[in-house]
């Protein structure tokens, strides 16, 4: 064990005969992990921190506006000045996603369709 481990063990150990982590916040429930095992080793230290930090990664994020982008579309006309704007950046974020191989099905409900046909039969 090397010398800062054993220096930490026995920090958490003072601290546990003195009773520091008795009555904290959550103390007897189970922990609720989370499964980072599709996020490659390298990035999951990254991946977390942002997390921790209320950000998601780029490519979540430019999901999370494609949907956001795409509900718009949906509420207005397509007459509206704002349309053809709001359709090319939503085109353009679906070019990006597909660019960094993520599935842009979400954007057409053709996972949705596809699930209520396999429901239904």
């Amino acid at each position: 064990m090397w010398l800062l481990d054993r220096w930490a063990e026995r920090h958490i150990s003072d601290a546990q005969a003195k009773g520091e982590f008795d009555n904290l916040p959550g103390s007897g429930e189970p922990l609720r992990l989370d499964d980072d095992t599709h996020v490659p080793p390298e990035l999951r230290a990254g991946y977390r921190l942002l997390k921790n930090a209320g950000c998601l990664p780029p490519e979540l994020e430019q999901r999370k506006e494609a949907v956001q982008l795409q509900d718009m579309l949906k509420s207005i006309r397509q007459d509206d000045p704002n349309y053809v704007a709001l359709s090319r950046r939503l085109a353009l974020l679906e070019l990006k996603l597909r660019q960094a191989g993520l599935s842009t099905d979400f954007l057409r409900g053709e996972y949705a369709d596809r699930v209520m046909r396999k429901i239904n039969d």
